[in-house]
């Protein structure tokens, strides 16, 4: 059996060549597999550094502070969601020669709306919530310097010069040093609790302890799941991979980063087990539960390991800050060039995805950069104000519909003739798909119901 029957025995989309391609176009079966390296790999590292922020890693503390090391298997299966979405967004822009919002404008207006709306609210609250975030360790490492708010609005201008100046292959390379930092610090910490590796391992058994649906729901929908999934194959197009030779590349690329996330997590969850749980200590809510486990970390361990634990903590928030930054930037630049073209066939830029010189222009384009602006100043202001409560009724409304939307629209696409017939999806591909929606789905609804109506 070839490589490529295996493949799509796995479900994966992979498959045999079909015949009407034009060899060298996205679809083609003529076109040559690149070669899978540990030098190729890029866009997975910033996709997973950048939806594992501040929260993920509280979520995870409170499971294993709650749970012990009962919930480990939701954290892996969380891992399994995440490459599967991921590998399908990145398969669509390669087989295609499409951006994702073009596929999604493809399944009619309604796409449309639903898009402007998320990434004008959500952007709005979301750049304030990551400036804070990115500030509260800096606060702690220098205390006295100067107040949480303007340690927050200088995260937020940080990120805006970096990501404004710097072109994604920079943007790569200082994401990949701080996912470094990330991993290092969380797996130093998960040696230095010394975890009971026995419970570790019976903690893979799928097991649902009284009270643990909605952490458990959580743990697989929430660590690395936010709108930046969707910007993977923008990425991946950032990179030069632009057509079907670059797939198993991708692939690799993807399981790689999102193997790396789980092992961030599972050392998290081991911190949360045998610190928090073995002592019965409860964190705070929200990012400065993050400030509480410090100072456990420095009674327990001292001020080294709590401020390298700080350290590691910057590195995961501002990931994420400038991740967004410039991830849902270009998503919002191609949501321009197409709205622009809309009535033409082609029309240039917003006729296919394009590759790394298509992403530069983007990077350079009017609508990036009043993208970054909206999501650097006017989120400011909520820095120094309470937060409008309509404003938090409807980012959490929005934000809570966008991964089934992923989700769901991707098994649309990847099983429609917008797809060539051999990249389609398979039964393991839209078995997990499927099942992320699913789940997004039920989250959502738990979502919605704990907003403050």
């Amino acid at each position: 059996m070839t490589d490529a029957d295996t493949t799509r025995t796995e479900g994966t989309g992979e498959g045999a060549s079909g015949a009407s391609a034009t060899p060298g176009a996205p679809g083609s079966p003529g076109t040559a597999p690149r070669k899978a390296t540990w030098r190729s790999i890029g866009p997975g590292i910033v996709v997973a550094a950048t939806g594992v922020g501040a929260g993920d890693l509280i979520a995870t503390l409170i499971a294993g502070s709650k749970f012990g090391y009962t919930l480990l298997w939701a954290a892996v299966i969380g891992c399994l969601v995440k490459i599967s979405l991921a590998e399908a967004a990145g398969r669509w822009h390669l087989a295609t020669g499409r951006t994702l919002f073009d596929g999604w404008r493809s399944l009619g207006a309604w796409t449309t709306v639903y898009f402007v709306g998320y990434v004008a609210i959500w952007g709005f609250v979301y750049g304030a919530a990551a400036m804070s975030s990115s500030a509260l360790p800096l606060s702690a490492l220098f205390p006295g310097v100067m107040d949480l708010k303007w340690w927050a609005v200088l995260c937020g201008l940080v990120g805006l010069v970096f990501v404004w100046f710097n072109r994604y292959a920079v943007f790569e390379k200082v994401m990949t040093v701080l996912v470094g930092v990330m991993f290092l610090v969380t797996v130093y910490l998960a040696v230095r609790v010394t975890p009971n590796l026995g419970d570790a391992v019976a903690g893979l058994a799928p097991v649902l302890p009284e009270g643990s649906l909605i952490y458990t729901l959580g743990l697989i929908g929430g660590v690395g799941g936010t709108i930046t999934l969707a910007a993977y194959g923008y990425w991946v197009n950032a990179k030069g991979w632009t057509d079907i030779s670059w797939i198993k590349v991708m692939r690799f690329d993807n399981r790689v980063a999102y193997l790396t996330t789980g092992v961030f997590v599972v050392a998290m969850l081991f911190v949360g087990a045998e610190l928090l749980h073995s002592s019965g200590v409860a964190l705070a809510k929200g990012d400065k539960g993050l400030l509480d486990l410090g100072k456990i970390l420095e009674d327990r361990y001292g001020a080294a390991t709590a401020k390298l634990f700080l350290i590691g903590f910057f590195a995961t928030s501002f990931t994420s800050l400038i991740g967004v930054w410039h991830g849902v930037s270009l998503m919002f630049a191609d949501f321009v060039a197409r709205f622009r073209t809309r009535h033409s066939a082609q029309g240039g830029e917003g006729g296919g995805a394009g590759g790394a010189a298509a992403v530069v222009k983007r990077e350079k384009s009017l609508p990036f950069r009043a993208y970054l602006l909206w999501l650097t100043f006017p989120p400011i202001s909520l820095l120094f104000l309470d937060q409008p409560f309509g404003l938090v009724i409807v980012y959490g409304l929005i934000g809570a519909f966008f991964m089934p939307f992923l989700a769901l629209t991707l098994v649309w696409l990847l099983n429609s003739d917008r797809t060539p017939r051999e990249w389609r999806n398979g039964w393991l591909s839209n078995g997990m798909l499927v099942a992320a929606g699913v789940l997004f789905l039920v989250l959502c609804v738990q979502q919605v119901r704990e907003l403050p109506w």
